[in-house]
């Protein structure tokens, strides 16, 4: 079974809104796993539960079938998301476009003049959805 991916703000901005919403999309058309994930920084302060995560979007977008939620605790948000699209064998990951950005940040650290689309294809191994 297909299984995407998307990384969310919690509580949800209007941006987390609009890229879950593409997510849930993509998840329907294939027939597809969601995988809603949310990461505790530990630098911030402050903890998301399962719980609260999974009330808040099905209260925003009603009951998800084939949907699971999950709170990681962390220090990167790259790091972390790459590592739950290894745990999960995603095969699409959807992320918002000031996630991309993120990205993009934490990649120039590593490598000079980073063609962002080919090291992510490289380094999750699966479709990636860029939602504006």
């Amino acid at each position: 079974m297909t299984r995407v991916l998307v990384p969310v703000r919690y509580p949800l901005s209007e941006h987390s809104r609009r890229t879950l919403s593409e997510a849930i999309r993509v998840a329907e058309e294939r027939g597809a796993d969601l995988t809603i994930l949310h990461i505790n920084l530990y630098h911030r302060g402050g903890e998301t539960t399962r719980t609260n995560l999974k009330r808040t979007v099905e209260k925003a977008f009603g009951r998800l079938a084939n949907a699971r939620y999950v709170v990681r605790d962390g220090f990167l948000i790259e790091e972390t998301i790459l590592e739950e699209v290894a745990a999960t064998q995603a095969d699409v990951v959807v992320i918002g476009r000031k996630q991309m950005g993120r990205w993009r940040r934490a990649i120039r650290r590593l490598v000079d003049d980073p063609n962002i689309e080919n090291f992510l294809r490289e380094k999750i191994d699966c479709e990636l959805i860029t939602v504006g």
